[in-house]
């Protein structure tokens, strides 16, 4: 990106060099002078056209509502959040066997509840009073964690207006405690989220990170492919019925550097194009 960006500046720089020479060949300055300074703009040129864009915005009118994509930090978003869960909703780290210290989830029990596990967990238990388990691990088979299974898409709500958590249940987590979930998973979860909060939200602002990003074994997809499918689940579904009047999708940086952030940008605003159109 950078190399390509340099040699395209280089070229305008280089008519531009060209014509003035023509028109005023005694009074034009040292060839080696022009040249060193070409090069040091054409560099300079390149890193800021290579350097990640620190957003993308995308404005919707019908629904009217805003998409948002940028790196920073989840818990500094104002507004509801969106965290990713297995289907056992684990919470307890063991020594990171089940929650890598680094995780979303991680950071959520330290951020958002002050690290107390028991409120985490009391509040994850009223949200799933009324969902109904699929099956029950047998401690034996599970040793560690927690043991009722529930279907993927499940969604906690957890906390109160005007900050909620929505807990989404993406993955299944083996009795190895290896997490894995599919791409028809991975959508149908989607599906699900929007449902909740269209339902709680009251149309207020969601955060969420990428999710599937991390250890859910979505490894075949790429960050920008697990991008693409958020916003098209996120404005497919908006197409039924207004879920919130803005979605921010906050990355990672070292994940914004693997986005090709114009295209991006170019989804968006086809995807814009086709809800106005309807």
């Amino acid at each position: 990106m950078f190399l390509r960006n340099a040699m395209a500046a280089f070229g305008g720089i280089s008519a531009v060099v060209q014509f003035f020479d023509q028109l005023f060949p005694r009074n034009f300055p040292d060839p080696g002078a022009v040249t060193l300074v070409s090069v040091a703009l054409c560099a300079a040129w390149g890193l800021v056209r290579a350097r990640p864009a620190p957003s993308v915005r995308q404005e919707f009118a019908r629904p009217a509502m805003t998409v948002v994509v940028e790196a920073g930090d989840l818990f500094d978003q104002p507004g509801h959040l969106v965290v990713g869960f297995s289907d056992t909703f684990d919470t307890a780290a063991a020594d990171g066997l089940l929650i890598n210290g680094s995780s979303v989830q991680a950071q959520l029990l330290a951020r958002r509840y002050g690290g107390d596990l028991g409120r985490l967990d009391a509040e994850l238990g009223a949200a799933l009073a009324g969902a109904a388990p699929l099956s029950r691990e047998a401690r034996e088979r599970k040793p560690l964690g927690k043991l009722d299974r529930y279907p993927v898409g499940t969604v906690a709500v957890l906390g109160a207006l005007p900050r909620l958590v929505f807990a989404s249940a993406y993955s299944r987590i083996g009795n190895d405690y290896v997490a894995g979930s599919s791409v028809e998973e991975f959508w149908y979860s989607l599906n699900r989220l929007w449902d909740a909060v269209h339902r709680h939200a009251q149309h207020g602002c969601v955060a969420m990170p990428l999710v599937g990003s991390g250890l859910s074994r979505l490894d075949y997809l790429d960050q920008e492919s697990l991008l693409r499918l958020i916003l098209l689940s996120f404005v497919a579904h908006s197409r039924e019925r207004a879920i919130c009047r803005e979605l921010r999708v906050v990355l990672r940086p070292a994940d914004l550097a693997r986005i090709n952030v114009p295209e991006v940008e170019a989804f968006l605003a086809s995807l814009a194009s086709g809800l106005d159109r309807r």
